[in-house]
Formats: structure tokens, sequence, C-alpha cells
């Protein structure tokens, strides 16, 4: 029974299944809280006060522009072999943590 015939080739494909079936599950749940994340974030900014509403919005539109100006030129240079590590994505969401972190707390002591 070499080359996956039989009842091995059986046993692996529904390994196989098992597996991309919890695999989808476990995304979409990701996609679902993802989307609960996203909704409870507007709903707290609308209720935020003008100012507050400013701060937070001034620290996302930094964010944004870091993360994309950061994040397409690495995925370049990580195409192109021209750095010598892979650019993963947690790279990328720490850098952008940062930044939201600082120019949130630059933005609240500005207005003070």
């Amino acid at each position: 029974m070499g080359g996956g015939d039989g009842a091995d080739g059986i046993r692996t494909e529904i390994y196989l299944n098992r597996g991309l079936v919890f695999t989808l599950l476990a995304v979409g749940l990701d996609a679902a809280v993802g989307v609960g994340m996203v909704l409870a974030h507007k709903k707290y900014i609308e209720e935020l006060d003008e100012l507050q509403r400013r701060v937070q919005l001034n620290s996302m539109g930094i964010t944004l522009g870091v993360g994309l100006i950061a994040g397409v030129p690495l995925a370049v240079m990580d195409g192109y072999h021209v750095i010598p590590f892979h650019a993963d994505i947690a790279y990328l969401l720490v850098l952008m943590s940062v930044t939201f972190a600082v120019s949130n707390l630059y933005g609240t002591r500005r207005y003070r």
C-alpha cells in the first residue's frame, strides 16, 4: 500500500478534509470577530466628544499612512529579496500599533 493507496490514502484524505474544515471555521470566526471589533470601534468613535473624536481619527489616519508607506515597499523588497529577512505581517502590525499609540498620546497632550 505505497503512495497513499488503499486505506492509508482514505485516512489521509479524511484527515486533510477535517483539517480544512477546522481551518475554514477558524478563519470564519476570525472574520466575524474582526467585523464585530470594527462595529464596536465605530460605535465608540460616535460616542466620543468632538475633541476626543478628532484625536482618534487623526491617530487612525497617521497609522494608516505609516502602514501604507512602510507596508507596500516592505512587501516589494521582500518579493525581490532586497531585505535579508522575510517581511512578516507581524512587523507591520507592531509598527502600526506603536504609531497609533504614539500619535494618540501626542494628540491627547497637544489638545490639553
